[in-house]
């Protein structure tokens, strides 16, 4: 009888550690996913700042960063109704690496080898007061060119027209050439 209790148990003991380590394998393997997009996605494919600094290196893109608070109305309201649209799901995941950074996490985030703590001053991550030029201010989107310089803060709530005329004008690289009142005053928004 001892000896069948013995064998339940190593059974069951073999049972649960298999199962601890498939899961923790497959957390592992979603963690560290690909950084490869599917451009016919139903949810913008989202990057930790870890992610998008590996991808950089392997394949430089533009970035568009969500800066945003847990408290935020107008951020939840942008989550809602911008990021789910399907047009600026499909342009963003083509053309920009995207990053959401809650501007008040006080844990340290290391970013392009340096390390940035909660400034208790500015109630926010010193990243987020550097990117938003300490005119805190969320929602607040940020893109960034290819190399992560010149970040460009854009404050407040984007609504659908309002994005994609954003994302087209630094997408398509048109800020290059035009003005942005003259992009602006000709653009005519087509996503819904």
């Amino acid at each position: 009888m001892k000896y069948m209790k013995f064998i339940l148990l190593a059974v069951v003991a073999t049972v649960a550690v298999s199962t601890a380590l498939w899961a923790d394998g497959n957390k592992k393997k979603k963690n560290s996913a690909s950084t490869e997009v599917n451009t016919d996605s139903t949810e913008i494919h989202w990057l930790t700042l870890d992610q998008v600094q590996e991808a950089m290196k392997k394949q430089p893109k533009k970035v568009y960063m969500d800066v945003y608070t847990d408290w935020c109305s107008w951020c939840k309201v942008m989550e809602k109704k911008t990021f789910t649209n399907t047009n600026v799901i499909r342009y963003m995941n083509q053309k920009f690496y995207a990053v959401r950074l809650n501007a008040e996490q006080k844990d340290s985030i290391r970013f392009l080898g340096k390390l940035y703590g909660f400034v208790p001053e500015y109630r926010a991550n010193q990243l987020a007061v550097d990117i938003l030029h300490g005119q805190m201010s969320y929602p607040t989107s940020v893109i960034f060119e290819e190399n992560f310089l010149q970040p460009q803060p854009i404050p407040g709530y984007l609504d659908v027209p309002n994005m994609e005329m954003i994302l087209k004008y630094l997408g398509e690289n048109t800020y290059k050439t035009v003005p942005f009142p003259d992009y602006q005053q000709g653009f005519k928004a087509t996503w819904n």
